[in-house]
């Protein structure tokens, strides 16, 4: 076969040679690529002729495959196998129910809205592939704005230029103090100068839970914490106030699923209420996003 004649080969003639085979007869194979009986034999003369010889021998009783036949029709199928998977594969992602979706957002909402959101995605959309990172909001935004994420859940800082987002709202979280179970005001109802005592692990000053806390000190007409130890590192967190008197802000979403999760945790209650900046929902205004992100997104917001 030339390679020009290869080139002129569509997947229909290719399914013509498949349903000659499977049905026997010329005329059901044509009707089962919607052909007329005098085009499927033209078509099949042509390939034949091309060929240099004769793809099925003509029965009686039908038509069978010749060994050239044999391996044309090997080939054949392996190509139409991947016509369809390409198919199947465009449909899915131009239906939201295939691609890569990457997402980024800060610690609460991942818990409380992008996990189950994701989760309610996968149970129509099995072949999702999402990436989830989770960190402060500044390296969220720059990471949009770079590119790496269609759309991220995280606060819009003041030295922030605005104008190339777009954003949906999100909501204001609570700040609960995470400590050890065996800590000596786990599970009470205290005020916030009967945690000075104690030391804190909290994010790097100028982050929310950190600005949160330190404003509802101030408040209340308190200093701020001194014995602080800085890091946004959940880990790290979760280590000290298991192996010391130390005490973890985070928000209420976070604290409820690590005390539940975990019966060497507790939660602090303080009659203050400590309360985060909002989250936003936000993506960039000339970047449109995918089906498949797009339906992701539609979730979250659901959970909002």
């Amino acid at each position: 076969m030339s390679f020009q004649f290869a080139s002129r080969l569509k997947p229909a003639h290719l399914r013509l040679i498949r349903a000659i085979q499977d049905t026997g007869k010329l005329q059901l194979a044509a009707e089962t690529v919607a052909m007329s009986q005098p085009a499927a034999s033209r078509l099949l003369a042509d390939i034949e002729s091309e060929i240099g010889g004769a793809l099925f021998e003509r029965l009686p009783r039908g038509m069978s495959a010749t060994p050239l036949g044999d391996a044309f029709l090997r080939h054949a199928r392996v190509i139409l196998s991947e016509f369809d998977a390409l198919s199947d594969n465009i449909a899915k992602l131009q239906g939201g129910q295939a691609g890569t979706v990457r997402v980024g957002s800060v610690t609460g909402p991942a818990v409380s809205a992008l996990v189950p959101a994701l989760l309610a995605v996968r149970d129509i959309a099995p072949d999702i592939q999402p990436t989830v990172e989770v960190a402060p909001s500044v390296v969220l935004l720059r990471g949009l704005e770079e590119g790496r994420f269609d759309f991220v859940l995280a606060r819009i800082g003041a030295d922030r230029d605005p104008r190339n987002l777009h954003a949906h709202s999100g909501r204001t979280e609570r700040i609960l103090l995470l400590a050890g179970r065996d800590h000596p005001l786990a599970g009470r109802k205290v005020g916030l100068a009967d945690t000075l005592a104690y030391d804190f692990v909290i994010q790097e000053p100028g982050s929310p839970i950190r600005t949160a806390l330190e404003r509802s000190f101030l408040e209340s007409g308190l200093p701020t914490p001194d014995r602080v130890t800085n890091s946004s590192s959940l880990l790290v967190a979760l280590s000290l106030i298991t192996s010391s008197h130390a005490i973890a802000p985070q928000t209420e979403e976070v604290a409820q699923m690590l005390s539940q999760g975990n019966s060497g945790l507790g939660i602090i209650e303080v009659a203050e209420e400590i309360t985060v900046s909002p989250f936003l929902v936000l993506q960039t205004a000339d970047r449109p996003l995918t089906p498949i992100a797009q339906r992701l997104l539609q979730e979250v917001l659901r959970r909002l």
